[in-house]
């Protein structure tokens, strides 16, 4: 059962990266000065694509397999998807005060081949479920730059079920969640770079937040970089890298755990109302 173990954690390993970078927090059109609704609020929405790697070390409950560490390219991810994904980001802004949040729900799998004696092949699947709130506030507010600083936390639900088809052995089925929230503290950079070499509309943006403290995962952090581009009033394009460590143990004796870091070119569009 060696390879059955491993071939699942490290399954487990790329549908907990997929599910990772489908969480929309940091992304922010560019553009110091934005246009308002009437009253003052302002309404962000942004899809985005994250092209990450996953380079990860799984600690497992099985005896004969304690660590599996798996090294997953962007495409590999993506092919662990079995459904299409819930995922969505928005920044509600009214004044100096503003509300970041990001929601998915995101069913990822795969299959399992064994030597079709004790078990004859299975499948291994994960739901994952994640909602991100912070609140910033403005502390630099400039023609052609801004600042945010904000609290906030990460709200984590993972569902994993390793299912195993009867060979000598009867039908197995598995099945393992963990839910916990994270406190994040963020802050966040934009400046509008000067017209010349490159035409208007074009700015730079810099995002990143820090959380767990051991509440609920050791550490989660995340970095983020973009190039943004203004076409339209309504629209902003932005292009960047971003990187993200995890460290979560499980608690309840389970010896599951996972340090995750993963990283890779981001694209986004945020649509203003």
């Amino acid at each position: 059962m060696t390879s059955i173990a491993k071939r699942l954690f490290t399954a487990f390993a790329a549908s907990l990266a997929l599910t990772l970078t489908l969480i929309g927090a940091g992304i922010r059109p560019a553009g110091a000065q934005d246009a308002t609704l009437p009253g003052g609020v302002q309404i962000i929405f942004t899809p985005y694509l994250w092209l990450a790697g996953i380079n990860a070390t799984i600690s497992t409950p099985l005896p004969r397999a304690p660590t599996v560490t798996a090294d997953v390219s962007a495409i590999d991810l993506l092919s662990h998807l079995d459904a299409v994904p819930w995922m969505s980001s928005i920044e509600i802004r009214d004044g100096p005060l503003g509300l970041l949040g990001g929601a998915f729900h995101v069913p990822v799998g795969t299959g399992l081949t064994t030597r079709d004696i004790a078990f004859s092949g299975g499948n291994a699947t994960l739901i994952a479920n994640a909602g991100t709130a912070t609140l910033i506030y403005r502390v630099l507010e400039q023609p052609t730059q801004y600042a945010d600083l904000g609290l906030g936390f990460r709200a984590w639900s993972f569902v994993a079920n390793l299912n195993l088809n009867p060979g000598i052995l009867p039908r197995a089925n598995i099945t393992r969640d963990a839910d916990w929230v994270d406190p994040i503290i963020a802050g966040r950079f934009h400046l509008d770079l000067p017209t010349g070499v490159l035409p208007s509309g074009f700015g730079f943006t810099a995002y990143g937040d820090v959380g767990g403290f051991g509440l609920g995962a050791h550490s989660d952090w995340q970095l983020l970089g973009t190039v943004d581009y203004r076409p339209t009033p309504w629209l902003d394009l932005q292009l960047g890298y971003r990187s993200v460590n995890f460290n979560y143990t499980a608690s309840g004796g389970l010896d599951l755990g996972f340090n995750t870091h993963m990283k890779g070119p981001v694209l986004a569009a945020s649509f203003k109302f």
